[in-house]
């Protein structure tokens, strides 16, 4: 099996490398930091690819001399909060759809016409999508978009498998830099071994932590109003 996945160079995709790649699948690692690109290339089964997401042609050049692919995971992605909703930063939004929204659409340009017939697509959203949240609002507007392409392509796609991933809080060196709480938090290689498990079983949806999304999911349900009145009290 080849599995090429995206943002491999920390977090959940370097624990999904690792992880694949310990599995016997060949691992196409992709990342922008080329240092740990070649850390990773160290393994038997990985081999280093770097591009910058957010750059079609970019991607297509690095890849060229992949014809096909059984597996691909997008996972890379950027985590950045708007602290003054009344001053909207549009260079901060921007560059959070670019990096978490725009580039699936590159990446899906370049590689989904490589994955075989029977193959998979995983696209690594998150559980913010659920409930509007403080601050959130480039965050959770890329990864809401995120979503509807992935449950989108699940219906117009017939001989490619599409699983949508909502993790809860991860413990990465991206979320090292939140300023509050995260609730359940788990660690960057138990989600990786909750999507290696939710994409052999070809779901649809891998959720985890199961207690905390379960709760979002359940909290979905109350009319908007108190909801934000709820959210509200989570900002102060």
């Amino acid at each position: 099996m080849i599995t090429l996945i995206t943002g491999a160079t920390s977090g959940i995709g370097e624990q999904l490398a690792t992880k694949y790649a310990d599995l016997g699948d060949t691992v196409i690692a992709c990342g922008r930091n080329t240092q740990k690109l070649m850390e990773l290339a160290k393994h038997n089964n990985i081999q280093a690819c770097g591009f910058d997401a957010t750059d079609l042609q970019a991607i297509k050049s690095a890849t060229i001399a992949y014809p096909h692919f059984d597996r691909v995971i997008l996972n890379a992605g950027n985590c950045e909060y708007v602290d003054d909703a009344r001053n909207f930063d549009s260079s901060l939004f921007t560059r959070v759809v670019t990096t978490n929204l725009l580039s699936m659409g590159y990446c899906l340009d370049a590689l989904l016409p490589k994955i075989k017939p029977g193959g998979q697509l995983v696209l690594v959203s998150s559980s913010a999508t659920y409930l509007p949240l403080p601050r959130s609002e480039a965050y959770g507007a890329s990864k809401a978009g995120v979503s509807y392409l992935a449950k989108s392509l699940a219906v117009d796609l017939n001989d490619v498998d599409v699983t949508l991933v909502h993790p809860g809080f991860v413990k990465t060196p991206l979320t090292d830099k939140n300023d509050f709480p995260m609730p359940m938090a788990v660690s960057a290689q138990k989600a990786a071994e909750y999507i290696i498990s939710g994409v052999q079983k070809r779901r649809k949806e891998v959720h985890f932590p199961y207690r905390f999304t379960l709760i979002l999911k359940c909290l979905r349900i109350l009319p908007l109003p108190l909801w934000l009145k709820l959210a509200k009290g989570l900002s102060r």
